[in-house]
């Protein structure tokens, strides 16, 4: 049995098997399966490559974290006078306006708006008309009724006239002298006066004004001695006694001494604050109301501590205060009490002893957190 061989015989009797078809493969065939080849090696390669990259990668996207680093300074305890500065403004001691009692226009303005006054002295003088006459009228009234007691009186003596009619007559006496009183009130009244000495500073009603009862001629203020007003917030009241000395600094550069008047035993509701009253010596009228200024009222003396206005910071509570670096290198905060301020920075109460104060990243560090300092010089 004659067994053929695997393959194909061409013409000539010869076998052709695959190698022979690759090899007799056309050149662009070839090209793109080397092509092909190749880029499916580079991307094995490249997973491979990349199964140990992350952990390397993330190594070196991860640099090493320290503390953060502050700027601070060597704060030492001062002993200082304690004053409690308190913030207001210069205000009249008395300011009222003078309004007329009746009805009639203006005949007169005695007196230039702007003007010290004294007690008693003409503001506004209103047109008499009627009114003298009418007095004049109950003066001779009163008159004719005095002469007619004085007749019932010889005339009782005699027998001619009761003593009810003797009564009769006082009582008509009695009531013109009253008439009288009305007459010389409503003539009064014409003249609207100064109710105290102090400076006419404000006229509402010129001549030929009809004023009714009620309406104003102006305002008169007193301003010797002065008040300087504030408000004292609740933490300092304690501090503040009626009759101690004090210090008014005002915004014209002024400074003055005075007493302390007033302090209010109740608290404003809204604010917490207590109101306060300073008087001041203004003998020549030179200090205007209505002035900022400052008042620095004496509390003893203690210890305190200039820092920087910039040091200062809040707290998660709201509170006032600054942070510095214990002796463990770690941040701490603590509140403090603004007792003066000057140009070199603020007096504060609430720290002890030196204090490494932080001047640059209080606001970007916590406390307990760990820092490196830099000491300023």
């Amino acid at each position: 049995m004659r067994v053929r061989a695997r393959g194909v015989t061409d013409s000539r009797g010869s076998c052709r098997g695959p190698r022979n078809s690759l090899m007799r493969m056309k050149p662009q065939y070839l090209f793109v399966v080397v092509v092909a080849g190749m880029v499916a090696l580079y991307f094995i390669a490249r997973s491979l490559l990349s199964l140990g990259a992350p952990a390397h990668a993330h190594a070196q996207a991860k640099p090493i974290v320290g503390p953060p680093s502050v700027q601070a300074k060597m704060i030492p305890e001062t002993e200082r006078p304690y004053d409690v500065v308190v913030r207001g403004r210069t205000q009249a001691t008395r300011s009222v306006v003078v309004r007329s009692e009746t009805a009639g226009v203006v005949a007169q303005a005695p007196v230039l708006q702007g003007t010290y006054v004294k007690e008693g002295q003409v503001l506004c003088r209103l047109a008499v008309d009627a009114r003298q006459a009418a007095l004049d009228q109950a003066h001779a009234a009163e008159r004719a009724y005095e002469l007619a007691v004085q007749q019932n009186e010889e005339l009782a003596k005699k027998g001619f006239r009761s003593p009810t009619q003797v009564l009769q007559g006082q009582a008509a006496l009695d009531a013109a002298h009253a008439s009288v009183r009305q007459a010389e009130i409503a003539l009064a009244q014409m003249n609207i006066k100064a109710p105290f000495a102090g400076v006419f500073d404000h006229r509402d009603a010129e001549v030929g004004t009809y004023l009714s009862p009620g309406q104003p001629c102006g305002t008169v203020i007193e301003v010797n001695p002065l008040l300087v007003v504030g408000d004292v917030p609740e933490t300092q009241a304690a501090k503040m006694r009626v009759g101690a000395t004090a210090t008014a600094r005002l915004v014209s550069g002024q400074t003055l001494t005075g007493r302390i008047r007033y302090v209010s035993r109740d608290a404003d509701p809204q604010t917490r604050t207590y109101h306060l009253e300073m008087t001041l010596p203004n003998p020549k009228l030179d200090v205007r109301s209505g002035l900022s200024a400052e008042m620095h009222i004496g509390a003893g003396s203690g210890p305190a501590h200039l820092v920087p206005v910039s040091a200062l910071v809040l707290d998660s509570a709201g509170r006032q205060g600054v942070r510095y670096v214990g002796a463990d290198g770690r941040v701490a905060f603590a509140p403090v009490d603004v007792i003066e301020e000057t140009h070199d920075g603020v007096w504060v109460t609430g720290l002890s002893g030196v204090v490494q104060l932080i001047t640059v990243g209080q606001s970007y560090v916590a406390d307990g957190q760990k820092v490196r300092v830099a000491l300023a010089p």
